[in-house]
Protein backbone atom coordinates (compact mmCIF):
# COMPACT_ATOMS: atom_id res chain seq x y z
CA UNK A 1 0.00 0.00 0.00
CA UNK A 2 1.25 3.48 -0.86
CA UNK A 3 0.76 6.52 1.36
CA UNK A 4 0.45 9.89 -0.29
CA UNK A 5 1.64 12.74 1.85
CA UNK A 6 2.41 16.41 1.79
CA UNK A 7 3.92 18.60 4.45
CA UNK A 8 3.24 22.31 4.73
CA UNK A 9 5.70 24.41 6.75
CA UNK A 10 4.63 26.47 9.77
CA UNK A 11 7.03 29.30 10.62
CA UNK A 12 7.55 31.41 13.73
CA UNK A 13 7.86 35.20 13.98
CA UNK A 14 11.50 35.02 12.85
CA UNK A 15 10.53 32.98 9.78
CA UNK A 16 12.24 29.97 11.32
CA UNK A 17 10.64 26.56 10.87
CA UNK A 18 8.46 25.73 13.87
CA UNK A 19 6.55 22.69 12.60
CA UNK A 20 4.88 21.03 9.62
CA UNK A 21 1.26 20.25 8.99
CA UNK A 22 1.08 16.70 7.65
CA UNK A 23 -1.61 15.93 5.08
CA UNK A 24 -2.13 12.27 4.32
CA UNK A 25 -4.47 10.59 1.86
CA UNK A 26 -5.13 7.04 0.76
CA UNK A 27 -4.05 7.64 -2.82
CA UNK A 28 -4.13 9.99 -5.74
CA UNK A 29 -7.31 8.45 -7.11
CA UNK A 30 -8.96 8.53 -3.69
CA UNK A 31 -8.42 12.21 -3.04
CA UNK A 32 -10.03 14.34 -0.37
CA UNK A 33 -12.97 15.01 0.06
CA UNK A 34 -13.89 11.49 -1.17
CA UNK A 35 -11.96 10.21 1.85
CA UNK A 36 -13.68 11.39 5.03
CA UNK A 37 -11.77 12.82 7.96
CA UNK A 38 -11.96 9.63 10.02
CA UNK A 39 -10.40 7.51 7.29
CA UNK A 40 -7.74 10.10 6.43
CA UNK A 41 -6.58 10.26 10.06
CA UNK A 42 -6.74 6.48 10.47
CA UNK A 43 -4.62 5.94 7.38
CA UNK A 44 -2.12 8.52 8.53
CA UNK A 45 -1.69 6.89 11.96
CA UNK A 46 -1.47 3.45 10.38
CA UNK A 47 1.08 4.66 7.86
CA UNK A 48 3.27 6.29 10.52
CA UNK A 49 3.34 3.03 12.44
CA UNK A 50 3.96 0.59 9.61
CA UNK A 51 5.03 2.35 6.39
CA UNK A 52 7.30 5.26 7.31
CA UNK A 53 8.71 7.02 10.33
CA UNK A 54 7.53 10.45 11.37
CA UNK A 55 11.21 11.42 11.51
CA UNK A 56 11.40 11.01 7.75
CA UNK A 57 8.91 13.82 7.28
CA UNK A 58 9.45 15.93 10.37
CA UNK A 59 13.12 15.73 11.23
CA UNK A 60 13.28 17.23 14.72
CA UNK A 61 10.15 19.39 14.32
CA UNK A 62 6.60 18.61 15.50
CA UNK A 63 3.86 17.69 13.06
CA UNK A 64 0.29 19.05 13.12
CA UNK A 65 -2.06 16.15 12.42
CA UNK A 66 -5.83 16.46 11.94
CA UNK A 67 -8.14 14.45 14.19
CA UNK A 68 -11.91 13.99 14.11
CA UNK A 69 -14.02 13.37 17.23
CA UNK A 70 -14.29 9.69 16.33
CA UNK A 71 -10.51 9.22 16.01
CA UNK A 72 -9.99 11.13 19.25
CA UNK A 73 -12.44 8.86 21.06
CA UNK A 74 -10.69 5.81 19.61
CA UNK A 75 -7.50 7.13 21.29
CA UNK A 76 -5.52 7.28 18.04
CA UNK A 77 -3.33 10.17 19.31
CA UNK A 78 -1.90 7.85 21.96
CA UNK A 79 -0.28 5.81 19.15
CA UNK A 80 1.90 8.81 18.30
CA UNK A 81 4.68 10.26 20.50
CA UNK A 82 3.58 13.46 22.22
CA UNK A 83 6.98 15.04 21.50
CA UNK A 84 6.44 14.73 17.73
CA UNK A 85 2.82 15.72 17.16
CA UNK A 86 0.39 18.55 17.66
CA UNK A 87 -3.16 17.26 17.89
CA UNK A 88 -5.15 19.41 15.49
CA UNK A 89 -8.89 19.37 16.20
CA UNK A 90 -10.80 19.75 12.96
CA UNK A 91 -13.17 22.68 12.53
CA UNK A 92 -16.01 20.27 11.71
CA UNK A 93 -16.19 19.09 15.35
CA UNK A 94 -18.81 20.85 17.43
CA UNK A 95 -17.71 21.92 20.93
CA UNK A 96 -19.39 19.62 23.43
CA UNK A 97 -18.84 17.53 26.54
CA UNK A 98 -17.34 14.56 24.69
CA UNK A 99 -14.75 16.70 22.94
CA UNK A 100 -13.97 18.59 26.15
CA UNK A 101 -13.28 15.30 27.96
CA UNK A 102 -10.91 14.17 25.21
CA UNK A 103 -9.06 17.49 25.24
CA UNK A 104 -8.65 17.40 29.00
CA UNK A 105 -7.30 13.85 28.89
CA UNK A 106 -4.86 14.59 26.06
CA UNK A 107 -3.59 17.67 27.88
CA UNK A 108 -3.02 15.61 31.04
CA UNK A 109 -0.99 13.17 28.92
CA UNK A 110 1.27 15.99 27.75
CA UNK A 111 0.03 16.53 24.18
CA UNK A 112 -0.05 19.93 22.47
CA UNK A 113 -3.54 20.80 21.17
CA UNK A 114 -4.58 23.14 18.37
CA UNK A 115 -8.00 24.26 17.12
CA UNK A 116 -8.17 24.30 13.31
CA UNK A 117 -9.94 27.03 11.28
CA UNK A 118 -11.31 28.53 14.47
CA UNK A 119 -14.78 30.10 14.38
CA UNK A 120 -15.26 32.18 17.51
CA UNK A 121 -18.05 31.07 19.88
CA UNK A 122 -18.39 31.70 23.58
CA UNK A 123 -18.64 27.97 24.33
CA UNK A 124 -14.99 27.49 23.33
CA UNK A 125 -13.94 29.31 26.52
CA UNK A 126 -14.42 26.02 28.40
CA UNK A 127 -11.70 24.52 26.16
CA UNK A 128 -9.13 27.30 26.51
CA UNK A 129 -7.33 25.81 29.56
CA UNK A 130 -6.44 22.75 27.43
CA UNK A 131 -5.70 24.46 24.10
CA UNK A 132 -2.20 25.65 23.14
CA UNK A 133 -2.69 27.01 19.62
CA UNK A 134 -5.64 28.50 17.75
CA UNK A 135 -5.44 28.51 13.94
CA UNK A 136 -7.23 31.34 12.16
CA UNK A 137 -7.87 31.62 8.42
CA UNK A 138 -6.18 34.97 7.94
CA UNK A 139 -7.79 35.68 4.59
CA UNK A 140 -11.40 34.98 5.54
CA UNK A 141 -11.43 36.32 9.11
CA UNK A 142 -12.08 40.04 9.59
CA UNK A 143 -9.67 42.12 11.66
CA UNK A 144 -12.47 42.99 14.11
CA UNK A 145 -13.12 39.28 14.68
CA UNK A 146 -9.42 38.62 15.28
CA UNK A 147 -9.35 41.42 17.85
CA UNK A 148 -12.45 39.93 19.50
CA UNK A 149 -10.68 36.55 19.73
CA UNK A 150 -7.58 38.18 21.23
CA UNK A 151 -9.76 39.90 23.84
CA UNK A 152 -11.41 36.58 24.74
CA UNK A 153 -7.96 35.06 25.26
CA UNK A 154 -6.79 37.76 27.70
CA UNK A 155 -7.06 35.37 30.65
CA UNK A 156 -5.28 32.59 28.73
CA UNK A 157 -1.85 33.99 27.75
CA UNK A 158 -0.49 30.49 27.07
CA UNK A 159 -2.59 30.23 23.89
CA UNK A 160 -0.73 31.22 20.70
CA UNK A 161 -2.39 32.33 17.47
CA UNK A 162 -1.46 30.78 14.13
CA UNK A 163 -2.34 32.59 10.90
CA UNK A 164 -3.29 30.23 8.08
CA UNK A 165 -3.28 31.01 4.36
CA UNK A 166 -0.70 33.77 4.58
CA UNK A 167 0.20 34.15 0.91
CA UNK A 168 2.22 37.37 0.66
CA UNK A 169 4.92 39.10 2.67
CA UNK A 170 2.50 42.01 3.22
CA UNK A 171 0.03 39.62 4.85
CA UNK A 172 2.82 38.17 6.96
CA UNK A 173 3.79 41.64 8.19
CA UNK A 174 0.16 42.44 9.00
CA UNK A 175 -0.31 39.18 10.92
CA UNK A 176 2.96 39.88 12.72
CA UNK A 177 1.69 43.32 13.78
CA UNK A 178 -1.57 41.77 14.99
CA UNK A 179 0.32 39.52 17.39
CA UNK A 180 0.25 36.14 15.68
CA UNK A 181 3.00 33.76 16.80
CA UNK A 182 2.96 31.25 13.94
CA UNK A 183 2.30 31.45 10.21
CA UNK A 184 1.28 28.92 7.59
CA UNK A 185 1.17 29.61 3.87
CA UNK A 186 3.40 30.21 0.88
CA UNK A 187 4.47 33.78 1.59
CA UNK A 188 8.10 32.82 2.18
CA UNK A 189 8.47 31.08 -1.17
CA UNK A 190 7.67 34.16 -3.21
CA UNK A 191 9.78 37.29 -3.78
CA UNK A 192 9.45 39.76 -0.91
CA UNK A 193 10.68 42.78 -2.85
CA UNK A 194 11.74 43.73 -6.35
CA UNK A 195 15.46 44.38 -6.10
CA UNK A 196 18.69 43.01 -7.41
CA UNK A 197 21.09 41.26 -5.07
CA UNK A 198 24.75 41.11 -6.03
CA UNK A 199 26.53 37.80 -5.62
CA UNK A 200 29.34 37.68 -3.04
CA UNK A 201 32.84 36.57 -4.15
CA UNK A 202 32.33 33.04 -2.77
CA UNK A 203 29.03 32.80 -4.63
CA UNK A 204 30.72 33.92 -7.84
CA UNK A 205 33.30 31.16 -7.36
CA UNK A 206 30.51 28.63 -7.02
CA UNK A 207 28.81 30.01 -10.13
CA UNK A 208 32.13 29.57 -11.98
CA UNK A 209 32.34 25.96 -10.77
CA UNK A 210 28.75 25.31 -11.84
CA UNK A 211 29.71 26.49 -15.30
CA UNK A 212 32.91 24.40 -15.44
CA UNK A 213 31.14 21.21 -14.33
CA UNK A 214 28.36 21.75 -16.87
CA UNK A 215 30.83 21.26 -19.74
CA UNK A 216 30.78 17.94 -21.58
CA UNK A 217 34.52 17.48 -20.88
CA UNK A 218 35.31 18.63 -17.37
CA UNK A 219 38.81 19.97 -16.78
CA UNK A 220 39.63 18.34 -13.44
CA UNK A 221 42.87 20.31 -12.96
CA UNK A 222 41.12 23.64 -13.54
CA UNK A 223 38.31 22.75 -11.14
CA UNK A 224 40.89 21.67 -8.53
CA UNK A 225 42.62 25.03 -8.85
CA UNK A 226 39.35 26.90 -8.32
CA UNK A 227 38.73 24.94 -5.12
CA UNK A 228 42.26 25.58 -3.91
CA UNK A 229 41.68 29.33 -4.14
CA UNK A 230 38.94 29.12 -1.50
CA UNK A 231 39.78 27.53 1.86
CA UNK A 232 36.19 27.53 3.10
CA UNK A 233 34.95 25.90 -0.10
CA UNK A 234 37.69 23.26 0.07
CA UNK A 235 36.72 22.46 3.65
CA UNK A 236 33.10 22.01 2.62
CA UNK A 237 34.11 19.69 -0.21
CA UNK A 238 36.30 17.51 2.02
CA UNK A 239 33.68 17.39 4.76
CA UNK A 240 30.96 16.47 2.29
CA UNK A 241 32.97 13.76 0.54
CA UNK A 242 33.81 12.23 3.92
CA UNK A 243 30.23 12.32 5.19
CA UNK A 244 28.25 9.20 6.11
CA UNK A 245 26.08 9.71 3.04
CA UNK A 246 28.73 8.09 0.84
CA UNK A 247 29.83 5.39 3.31
CA UNK A 248 33.48 5.74 2.22
CA UNK A 249 35.94 3.20 3.59
CA UNK A 250 38.97 5.48 3.24
CA UNK A 251 39.31 9.09 4.22
CA UNK A 252 39.86 11.78 1.61
CA UNK A 253 43.29 13.45 1.78
CA UNK A 254 43.43 15.89 -1.15
CA UNK A 255 41.10 18.16 -3.10
CA UNK A 256 41.70 16.23 -6.33
CA UNK A 257 41.05 12.92 -4.60
CA UNK A 258 37.78 14.28 -3.22
CA UNK A 259 36.72 15.35 -6.72
CA UNK A 260 37.57 11.95 -8.18
CA UNK A 261 35.83 10.06 -5.38
CA UNK A 262 32.67 12.12 -5.73
CA UNK A 263 32.49 11.74 -9.48
CA UNK A 264 30.99 14.18 -11.95
CA UNK A 265 27.32 13.60 -11.08
CA UNK A 266 27.80 13.98 -7.30
CA UNK A 267 30.11 16.97 -7.77
CA UNK A 268 27.47 18.77 -9.81
CA UNK A 269 24.93 18.01 -7.11
CA UNK A 270 27.21 19.19 -4.33
CA UNK A 271 28.00 22.48 -6.07
CA UNK A 272 24.34 23.12 -6.82
CA UNK A 273 23.40 22.56 -3.19
CA UNK A 274 26.25 24.65 -1.86
CA UNK A 275 25.48 27.52 -4.23
CA UNK A 276 21.85 27.54 -3.12
CA UNK A 277 22.74 27.33 0.57
CA UNK A 278 25.28 30.17 0.26
CA UNK A 279 22.86 32.63 -1.26
CA UNK A 280 19.97 31.59 0.99
CA UNK A 281 21.95 32.06 4.22
CA UNK A 282 19.74 34.95 5.34
CA UNK A 283 16.53 33.13 4.41
CA UNK A 284 14.41 30.63 6.35
CA UNK A 285 16.23 27.29 6.46
CA UNK A 286 13.01 25.67 5.31
CA UNK A 287 13.36 27.43 1.97
CA UNK A 288 16.67 25.61 1.44
CA UNK A 289 15.18 22.30 2.55
CA UNK A 290 12.26 22.83 0.19
CA UNK A 291 14.67 23.53 -2.69
CA UNK A 292 16.57 20.33 -1.92
CA UNK A 293 13.37 18.29 -1.78
CA UNK A 294 12.29 19.70 -5.13
CA UNK A 295 15.69 18.91 -6.63
CA UNK A 296 15.73 15.27 -5.51
CA UNK A 297 12.06 14.76 -6.40
CA UNK A 298 12.62 16.19 -9.90
CA UNK A 299 15.63 13.91 -10.28
CA UNK A 300 13.50 10.96 -9.17
CA UNK A 301 10.77 11.82 -11.67
CA UNK A 302 13.39 11.98 -14.45
CA UNK A 303 14.70 8.55 -13.40
CA UNK A 304 11.18 7.11 -13.57
CA UNK A 305 10.44 8.84 -16.87
CA UNK A 306 13.68 8.15 -18.71
CA UNK A 307 13.18 11.12 -21.03
CA UNK A 308 15.19 13.89 -19.37
CA UNK A 309 18.76 14.05 -18.06
CA UNK A 310 18.52 13.45 -14.30
CA UNK A 311 21.23 15.99 -13.44
CA UNK A 312 19.35 18.63 -15.43
CA UNK A 313 16.12 17.79 -13.63
CA UNK A 314 17.89 18.01 -10.26
CA UNK A 315 19.29 21.46 -11.01
CA UNK A 316 15.91 22.68 -12.28
CA UNK A 317 14.23 21.66 -9.04
CA UNK A 318 16.97 23.27 -6.97
CA UNK A 319 16.78 26.55 -8.91
CA UNK A 320 12.96 26.70 -8.91
CA UNK A 321 12.80 28.76 -5.70
CA UNK A 322 15.69 31.05 -6.59
CA UNK A 323 13.34 34.02 -7.06
CA UNK A 324 12.37 33.76 -3.40
CA UNK A 325 15.97 33.28 -2.29
CA UNK A 326 17.29 36.31 -4.18
CA UNK A 327 14.13 38.43 -3.82
CA UNK A 328 13.82 39.18 -7.51
CA UNK A 329 11.94 37.83 -10.55
CA UNK A 330 12.99 34.42 -11.82
CA UNK A 331 13.87 35.71 -15.30
CA UNK A 332 16.31 38.22 -13.79
CA UNK A 333 17.87 35.46 -11.68
CA UNK A 334 18.25 33.12 -14.65
CA UNK A 335 20.04 35.79 -16.67
CA UNK A 336 22.79 35.84 -14.03
CA UNK A 337 23.43 32.10 -14.03
CA UNK A 338 25.14 29.91 -16.66
CA UNK A 339 22.35 27.34 -16.90
CA UNK A 340 21.14 25.18 -19.77
CA UNK A 341 18.50 26.59 -22.11
CA UNK A 342 15.98 23.89 -21.11
CA UNK A 343 16.27 24.86 -17.44
CA UNK A 344 15.71 28.54 -18.15
CA UNK A 345 12.73 27.77 -20.41
CA UNK A 346 11.20 25.58 -17.72
CA UNK A 347 11.53 28.18 -14.95
CA UNK A 348 10.86 31.36 -16.92
CA UNK A 349 8.41 30.29 -19.61
CA UNK A 350 6.98 27.18 -17.87
CA UNK A 351 7.68 25.14 -21.01
CA UNK A 352 8.90 21.59 -21.52
CA UNK A 353 9.07 18.39 -19.49
CA UNK A 354 11.15 20.02 -16.77
CA UNK A 355 8.37 22.58 -16.25
CA UNK A 356 5.87 19.71 -16.05
CA UNK A 357 7.98 18.11 -13.31
CA UNK A 358 8.01 21.35 -11.31
CA UNK A 359 4.24 21.67 -11.67
CA UNK A 360 3.75 18.12 -10.39
CA UNK A 361 6.08 18.84 -7.46
CA UNK A 362 4.02 21.92 -6.57
CA UNK A 363 0.84 19.85 -6.60
CA UNK A 364 2.50 17.50 -4.11
CA UNK A 365 3.61 20.37 -1.86
CA UNK A 366 0.04 21.66 -1.66
CA UNK A 367 -1.57 18.20 -1.37
CA UNK A 368 -3.53 18.80 -4.57
CA UNK A 369 -3.89 15.08 -5.24
CA UNK A 370 -6.46 15.29 -8.03
CA UNK A 371 -4.26 17.62 -10.07
CA UNK A 372 -1.17 15.54 -9.23
CA UNK A 373 -2.87 12.39 -10.47
CA UNK A 374 -3.85 14.09 -13.72
CA UNK A 375 -0.26 15.28 -14.23
CA UNK A 376 1.13 11.79 -13.55
CA UNK A 377 -1.27 10.28 -16.08
CA UNK A 378 -0.48 12.96 -18.67
CA UNK A 379 3.27 12.36 -18.26
CA UNK A 380 2.67 8.59 -18.27
CA UNK A 381 4.72 8.15 -15.12
CA UNK A 382 4.34 4.93 -13.09
CA UNK A 383 1.56 5.91 -10.68
CA UNK A 384 2.64 3.50 -7.95
CA UNK A 385 6.27 4.72 -7.80
CA UNK A 386 5.85 8.49 -7.59
CA UNK A 387 4.92 8.53 -3.85
CA UNK A 388 8.09 6.61 -2.98
CA UNK A 389 10.11 9.08 -5.03
CA UNK A 390 8.66 11.94 -3.00
CA UNK A 391 9.29 10.21 0.33
CA UNK A 392 12.88 9.52 -0.75
CA UNK A 393 13.32 13.19 -1.66
CA UNK A 394 12.10 14.36 1.75
CA UNK A 395 14.44 11.99 3.58
CA UNK A 396 17.37 12.92 1.35
CA UNK A 397 16.81 16.64 1.90
CA UNK A 398 16.88 16.11 5.67
CA UNK A 399 20.20 14.25 5.35
CA UNK A 400 21.71 16.94 3.14
CA UNK A 401 20.78 19.72 5.57
CA UNK A 402 22.80 17.90 8.22
CA UNK A 403 25.73 17.20 5.87
CA UNK A 404 25.96 20.80 4.68
CA UNK A 405 25.68 22.25 8.18
CA UNK A 406 28.63 24.03 9.67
Amino acid sequence: MYFYAARQPILDRNKELYAYELLFRDGLENAFPDVDGDEATSRMVEGSQFSFGLDDFLGDKPGFINFTLDTLQKKYPSMLPKEQVVIEILETIQPGKRLLAECQQLKEQGYVLALDDYIHQGVWRHFYPFIDIIKIDFRSTAADTINEIKLALTDFPHIKLLAEKVETNEEFQLALDMGFSYFQGYFFSKPEMMQSKALAPAQMTLAELLYETSKADMDLNKITQVFQRDVHLSYKLLRYSNSAIFKRRTEIETIKQALVVLGQAELKKFLSLLFTSQISSDKPAELMRMSMTRARFAEGLAELHGKVDTAKAFLTGLMSLMDAILDEPIDSVMNKLPLAKEIKEALIEKKGLLADYIQLIQYYEKAQWKEANQAINTLQLPNDKVPDSYHTAVQWANEQMKALGD
